[in-house]
């Protein structure tokens, strides 16, 4: 990224509030801040209406004549479905607790960007056009109208939120800001307002079984190819297996990781991990068709939530598998944590996952039959079944970003970092304050990983790179580990921009390097070919 440097973009943050009220204040679409608009073929491809080509920076955004009436028919819908959001629109005192939480609101400085004030967008027509205090004292009560203004502004700030929850952590009456958003987000996708980072992703997974559109046969090459790799390096051949009809685990992991670095290491650390429990009774599968664990349906709507996470759960039933094993993926256990047992269960063709190397049974994955690898190693190495060597990390220095799906909707602080503390010497936690449930997003989560808004992912990554920065700067931290495959691909950038000499990991790729394999080689580099310490030239 050349412009604008750190720096600028520090300068540029401006906390004094405007003169003028909010609602006199006019939105300004910039370049670097907002995601291109949706590819129509992927929003036909979905049956999502009103596609059509459109740019968020013209005048005209080709709306349907009736676009306030579908506005007005979906926001009474939803207050009628869902219970909570019309609380949320209710009960909020706009105390302020939740305004300087947003990372947003922290790298821009931008008002609107305060969960308060990006969600008043929202309640200000809700109180115009369904509460009487509102329809007959109008902006005394906090009303305004529906206009198109007021739709791009809507547009323009639901789209700066990952819905990372964040907010809603230290919001004294318990509102969900993500849940705001994700209805906001419903009622764009009605009128056609995707962004493509969400909405051709979306598509390619319905397609292919995959965010990435990688057809089956693809999929396998590609894991072939770390095959070949993992040998190179270890002198050992793993063998995995590909839609294993009757194998007793069903392996899903996000796309990132077969696609792309560093996410790729960590799909090597799964295939040698693999290896490793296979003479120990482990009989797991991978699947070319449900290839996908991440779900771009979360930033979409419920409806299609449910459709991209139903391809899972329909493969395992198809395999005949007893359960499945999920990778380190972010959105992919917030949806199956919080949402799957009401979207797409009762998963009673499924058993009661329980591990074949340790007997362990995984007593929170009663209902949704799924186990997180994080767990299934964490409680691997309590039972001692790996043979470790931490000392295979000791260039590491490594500090955790506790990712916010996993953290904050799962409460998932724990088996990471038992797992870190096994495989490495050197371990520093971040400030208290940017960890486990307050911890901060990387600034790109909810489809926001895209290169056109850069800017504002480098603005909303700022808080996390400050919390790096200070443990870089105090312990010489020269690696993030995460559980996040959106993470794995966007904080490389960010740390580069902000806290350079700090490189990302997957906790899965330091496993591997610390594991010893039967029959391997003398190992003399890591996953990514670089020198393990003492064999450096």
């Amino acid at each position: 990224m050349s412009d604008p440097k750190p720096n600028e973009l520090i300068e540029k943050i401006d906390y004094n509030p405007s003169h003028k009220g909010w609602m006199d204040v006019p939105v300004e679409i910039r370049k670097g801040m907002y995601c291109y608009a949706s590819n129509p073929k992927s929003v036909e491809y979905v049956g999502l209406p009103n596609a059509r080509p459109w740019n968020p920076l013209d005048e005209d955004w080709k709306l349907p004549e009736n676009w306030k009436e579908i506005v007005h028919t979906a926001f009474k819908e939803r207050l009628d479905r869902f219970r909570s959001f019309k609380v949320f629109m209710d009960i909020c005192v706009r105390c302020g607790a939740c305004a300087d939480k947003c990372h947003f609101f922290i790298g821009t400085g931008d008002p609107k960007n305060m969960p308060v004030l990006r969600a008043e967008l929202l309640r200000s027509v809700y109180r115009n056009d369904f509460t009487t205090a509102g329809k007959i004292l109008g902006k005394v009560a906090g009303a305004r109208e529906l206009t198109l203004d007021v739709l791009k502004e809507w547009w323009y700030y639901f789209f700066q939120c990952t819905e990372c929850r964040r907010c809603s952590v230290f919001c004294p009456y318990g509102i969900d800001t993500a849940e705001i958003t994700i209805m906001a987000r419903e009622i764009f996708n009605l009128l056609g307002l995707n962004i493509d980072w969400i909405a051709t992703p979306i598509a390619n997974c319905y397609r292919t079984g995959n965010h990435l559109g990688i057809q089956p046969h693809a999929f396998k090459e590609m894991i072939e190819f770390f095959v070949d790799d993992i040998e190179e390096k270890t002198g050992v051949k793993v063998e995995p297996s590909f839609n294993k009809k009757g194998a007793d685990i069903l392996f899903v992991t996000p796309s990132g990781d077969v696609f792309a670095d560093p996410g790729t290491y960590t799909a090597m650390g799964y295939l040698i991990l693999f290896h490793y429990l296979k003479e120990q009774g482990l009989n797991v599968t991978w699947s070319t068709y449900a290839s996908e664990g991440g779900n771009f349906g979360l930033f979409t709507s419920h409806e299609m939530m449910k459709r991209l996470n139903a391809k899972m759960y329909a493969e395992a039933k198809r395999l005949r598998v007893k359960w499945i094993l999920g990778g380190e993926c972010g959105h992919m256990w917030r949806v199956i944590h919080q949402y799957m047992d009401t979207m797409n269960g009762p998963t009673d063709f499924l058993e009661e996952p329980v591990s074949p190397i340790t007997g362990t049974k995984f007593e929170n994955a009663k209902s949704t039959k799924m186990v997180h690898i994080a767990e299934f190693i964490s409680d691997l190495i309590y039972h001692g079944k790996l043979k470790l060597d931490k000392s295979r990390n000791d260039n590491l220095k490594v500090t955790y970003h506790d990712s916010c799906n996993p953290a904050r909707g799962m409460g998932f602080f724990e088996e990471p970092r038992y797992v870190i503390k096994n495989v490495c010497n050197n371990f520093y936690e971040m400030p208290r304050n940017t960890i486990r449930e307050q911890t901060f997003c990387c600034g790109s989560g909810s489809g926001l990983n895209a290169g056109e808004d850069i800017e504002l992912r480098m603005c909303g990554g700022l808080p996390r790179a400050n919390a790096v920065k200070y443990v870089h700067d105090k312990y010489g931290v020269n690696m993030l580990a995460c559980i996040c495959a959106i993470d794995r691909a966007v904080l490389p950038v960010l740390m580069n921009y902000w806290v350079p000499g700090v490189d990302v990991t997957g906790l899965t790729e330091m496993v591997a390097n610390a594991l010893i394999l039967p029959g391997e080689m003398e190992r003399t580099t890591n996953l990514r070919g670089e020198p393990l310490p003492g064999m450096e030239e």
